[in-house]
């Protein structure tokens, strides 16, 4: 490091690569030429990069606010599904301005498909009812495509009956939570996991979603914002996750939402709705 007492006519280096030193006491003005090793050179670059990655982190935590409504449902008569698509054994009746769906006789597990395409980045919400608190497990389906993109519901795709494994390791992609969990194979969970597929893998283990003998009526808000996952039940945050594109393949787009109940279940839904993802203001 140089120093200069007065500033020179002409800066014989970059202009950026002084420091200007002011003594009070001597009300002296010293400018200080700084000559990197190349140990500071990788310093500072090692430095440079990991501000430039939690920028990138911090950009991608927040979560995405609504925008522009894209999709409304009251989900409160048969009219309300046409065009939505059951998979398994499970039938939907409506009453009190609800959509219950529950399989007879609990013949077997079940995805419901709702037909409309959401971009990649959105904030869903739904009220959902426990009418069976004595076991039951519900999963929510999102960013759901075929394997090379193709509509899910497209019938070039292989039939799917709600087994598990057609849509975890089957031919789409997804990624998927459970909210709730008390089926009658593993009571009392306790934990909300986030996976994303295909693959099945486990990315987030979260905190407990609807309480298990809870029979009031809950608020879901999923939101998916720059491959940042949030859920919510009522105001309180069970899952909070970043895909960063790399661990666990490329951030997955837009694509289709669908509700899996495991053959126990009785729930009732109600008040779909889909916003366009923006940033918070």
């Amino acid at each position: 490091m140089r120093a200069l007492m007065q500033p020179p006519q002409k800066w014989p280096k970059p202009r950026h690569h002084y420091i200007k030193v002011h003594d009070k006491t001597l009300g002296q003005k010293s400018y200080f030429y700084l000559t990197p090793t190349p140990a500071t050179l990788k310093r500072m670059c090692h430095l440079l990069l990991s501000l430039i990655l939690l920028a990138q982190v911090n950009m991608q935590a927040q979560d995405g606010a609504k925008g522009k409504l894209l999709y409304q449902n009251n989900l409160a008569t048969a009219t309300d599904t046409t065009g939505w698509k059951m998979e398994g054994p499970a039938e939907l009746t409506f009453a009190d301005g609800r959509m219950h769906v529950q399989s007879p006789n609990e013949a077997g597990h079940h995805v419901l498909w709702c037909p409309q395409e959401f971009p990649t980045d959105f904030v869903a919400e739904w009220e959902v009812q426990n009418h069976h608190p004595e076991a039951g497990l519900c999963i929510v389906f999102f960013a759901a495509k075929g394997l090379n993109g193709e509509d899910i519901l497209d019938a070039s795709l292989p039939a799917r009956n709600g087994t598990f494994t057609q849509y975890t390791k089957g031919a789409m992609n997804n990624y998927h939570i459970s909210y709730y969990a008390d089926g009658e194979n593993q009571p009392d969970r306790g934990t909300a996991n986030l996976r994303k597929n295909k693959g099945f893998d486990k990315v987030q283990t979260g905190e407990a979603g609807i309480p298990l003998n809870s029979v009031a009526v809950h608020t879901v808000r999923l939101t998916k914002y720059q491959g940042h996952i949030t859920l919510y039940i009522d105001d309180r945050k069970i899952i909070d996750w970043t895909d960063d594109g790399r661990q666990y393949g490329e951030v997955l787009g837009g694509g289709k939402i669908g509700f899996r109940q495991m053959k126990w279940t009785h729930f009732a839904y109600r008040n779909f709705k889909v916003w366009e993802a923006v940033p918070q203001p």
